[in-house]
């Protein structure tokens, strides 16, 4: 059984209340890890309908062909369908008495994949240009919800205890009210100052920062806190603490580091594919920690799939070192090898991604197994 504590007053007086009328309209013989897959493939699909129309997010700046509207209408319906398949899937566990660890990581290993495509889908609302966010500020932004996230499970990791984040409920729900009104009242309407010179691209930047400095990380700090108080941390050492950070610390570097390095500009040219294997990659690691979670073994303090993004970035440096631009084939201007990397990369997140979840499967099998060992041993 997931020990999990939602605090969050959206969640637990408007949200809960909703999905608990909702999970009776589904049979009894619904699994929930389907509702939960069918909730994550609207966010993919959402992410994939916005690449067709905004492909390269300019689709929203000025003189430029725009996003039709009732694409946006969808996009936040089906964004809002996901929200709540997201928060229904664990009561049809209850509800049907097949909670197993398996749906806890299919639950929150989609949860943690997720991240990246309704951040860079709502980034089409705004876009880059003249009355947006450039592709490095969203990357920025991205890692703070990517780290949003893992800050939950650093927690659960410690204490033992999910504490769910209140970012994601408000997120949510704003996020689908955006796409709406967006639909209503068309991109234009964000292009005009809503407070002085504060822009609402500049109040989509704030909030996102705000919520993280002034909800989960405190939050967080305060629950971690608490388990000091009480004597019920799971590790005492600070590395032990903080290894599960290491990694997400370690990808946010290399991949600035590659952005930084690239001859060829790849966030520019590529910023949603850039996107893509960050969030690929993020999801891998958080993954990793959540098995971890449930089967009460060490964190290890490296992913393997910083290898290859270390790799890139060793060639970025070598390549860096040629003084002409035509000495080497990633300065010829075309760039098709730094392309091709970035494509592998993600692709190999993402194989890696999917194979971890096969795998998880037994990870879990086995964490239920020692536990039920555990219980039989208090008995004798």
């Amino acid at each position: 059984m997931l020990d999990a504590v939602d605090s969050n007053p959206l969640s637990l007086y408007v949200m809960h209340p909703f999905w608990n009328t909702i999970v009776k309209i589904f049979p009894t013989w619904l699994a929930p890890n389907l509702i939960t897959f069918s909730g994550f493939l609207l966010l993919v699909f959402n992410f994939f309908l916005m690449a067709y129309f905004d492909p390269d997010f300019y689709a929203s700046a000025p003189d430029h062909q725009h996003v039709p509207n009732g694409v946006w209408v969808v996009v936040g319906l089906l964004n809002f369908i996901a929200y709540t398949l997201d928060g229904v899937d664990g009561k049809q566990a209850r509800r049907t008495n097949s909670s197993t660890p398996l749906g806890e990581l299919f639950d929150h290993g989609l949860d943690s994949w997720a991240c990246v495509y309704f951040v860079v889908t709502v980034y089409s609302t705004f876009g880059r240009g003249s009355t947006g966010v450039s592709v490095f500020v969203l990357y920025l932004l991205l890692w703070v919800v990517l780290f949003s996230f893992i800050l939950s499970h650093w927690e659960k990791y410690n204490t033992g205890i999910l504490f769910l984040p209140w970012g994601y409920d408000i997120s949510q729900v704003t996020i689908s009210i955006v796409y709406i009104v967006t639909a209503i009242v068309g991109v234009e309407a964000w292009y005009a100052p809503f407070l002085f010179n504060f822009l609402y691209r500049d109040l989509f930047t704030a909030m996102i920062i705000a919520c993280a400095l002034t909800v989960t990380l405190p939050m967080s700090l305060y629950n971690f806190y608490k388990a000091y108080k009480n004597n019920s941390l799971k590790h005492h050492s600070v590395y032990e603490i903080m290894l599960p950070l290491a990694s997400p610390v370690l990808l946010f570097l290399l991949c600035t580091t590659w952005i930084f390095v690239s001859p060829t500009d790849i966030l520019e040219v590529h910023p949603r594919l850039f996107y893509f294997m960050v969030g690929t990659a993020f999801a891998n690691i958080s993954c990793q920690l959540i098995v971890c979670q449930m089967s009460s073994t060490r964190c290890q303090p490296l992913n393997w799939m910083l290898l290859p993004i270390s790799g890139r970035n060793a060639s970025s440096l070598l390549v860096n070192s040629f003084p002409h631009p035509g000495t080497h084939p990633l300065r010829s201007g075309r760039g098709e090898p730094a392309e091709q990397a970035l494509q592998y990369t993600a692709l190999l997140a993402e194989e890696a991604h999917a194979r971890l979840t096969r795998t998880g499967g037994r990870e879990n099998r086995l964490a239920g197994c020692r536990s039920t060992v555990n219980n039989c041993c208090k008995y004798l």
